[in-house]
Parts: structure tokens; sequence; C-alpha cells
């Protein structure tokens, strides 16, 4: 068994722009003679790997701690992209998701500098697609990321951002990608795994 980490480190992890970025301090240090090592840290819901639930472009939408955990854990299909994906590109990507795993289609993980157009953001949301995972901090253009959102958050699609995939080869994984618990919150960082 292979298991992949396919997220970023948090401090050292990339920010979407105007997003505060996540900090630490310590609060006590056995170095210091303190009885133990404490710290707390302070970050963007949408910092490094994380996922968007509905609620973060949809008034009312679904919150972190009301997504169901079968939409983040289960088996995916991770397909390599580079560039724009569009419409053709979206349909031939389930299509060969679909051969290869039937299950797997529901979870999408693109590999690659690649932006989900709103035209291909409407493919995969009619799919009935669980999750859409991507390397980029969002899933649509970086300047106009508000419709692509909106397509796919309004479909129920839970929405896995700034994973890293450079080491994985395309095909079938188990993943896992369960966030915080976070009541009421709009976004949530997770320790996103693929296993072999």
């Amino acid at each position: 068994m292979k298991i992949y980490d396919i997220s970023q480190e948090v401090f050292s992890s990339q920010v979407f722009d105007g997003d505060p970025s996540p900090s630490k301090q310590v609060l006590s240090s056995i170095e210091n003679g303190d009885i133990c090592n404490l710290s707390s840290f302070s970050m963007c819901a949408h910092n490094g790997t994380h996922i968007d639930a509905p609620l973060h472009f949809i008034k009312g939408g679904q919150s972190v701690d009301k997504i169901p955990l079968d939409a983040l854990v289960g088996k995916a299909y991770v397909v390599e992209h580079i560039g724009a994906i569009t419409e053709d590109d979206a349909i031939q990507i389930m299509k060969k998701a679909k051969v290869q795993d039937k299950e797997a289609s529901k979870r999408i993980l693109i590999k690659g500098d690649a932006e989900v157009s709103n035209e291909a953001a409407r493919v995969f949301a009619n799919s009935g697609i669980l999750l859409l995972g991507n390397e980029s901090q969002t899933v649509g253009p970086k300047n106009a990321p508000m419709e692509v959102h909106l397509t796919l958050l309004g479909a129920g699609v839970i929405l896995l951002e700034g994973i890293r995939l450079s080491e994985v080869p395309e095909g079938v994984y188990l993943l896992n990608s369960a966030p915080l618990n976070l009541k009421d919150a709009d976004g949530s960082p997770c320790r996103a795994i693929l296993i072999e």
C-alpha cells in the first residue's frame, strides 16, 4: 500500500491574493523552561489545501459541518490536464473516469496547472460528481472565480483546492480529504491523502 500526502504544509502554503496568511505563535516552550511546548495558530479557512463548502459562495448554502463525509472520503480518479478545461475536455475526463471505475468517477482530481471553465463546470455539475479537486488555490479563473464556484457549489459539488499531485500518476485511488468539523464554516483546511 502506498500513501500519497497531497496536502501543502500550512505555514508555507499558497494563499489566494488578498487572503491572510497562516501564522503561528509559541505560547510556551520546554527550551525556555516551560513544562511543555504549546502553540496557537491563525489562518484563513481557504489557505493551502482546503475544501470549499457551498456556503463559500451561496447564501444559506451548506456549511462544512453539514457536508456528508462520503463526498470527501472514497474512491477518486486523478487525471492530468494543463491549461483551460473546456466543455469537451470535461466530457472526455468524465468518460475516461467512468471507464476506469464508476465509483471513482464521483470524485475527480485534476493534476497540473489547469483552470475549469464555466462550460466545463456545467459538465461536471450535471454528471453528478460529489467532489472536484485541483492544484490551484481556486478552481476557476483566478481573475473571475465566482461563476465556476456558483455552478459547482450550487450543484452540491464540494471543491478540494490547493492539492499537490506532481508525484501521483493518473489513476484510481482512495481519497481522504475530511475537513475539520467547523460549525457554520464556509471552508476548512484538510490533510488530504490518496491511498494506492
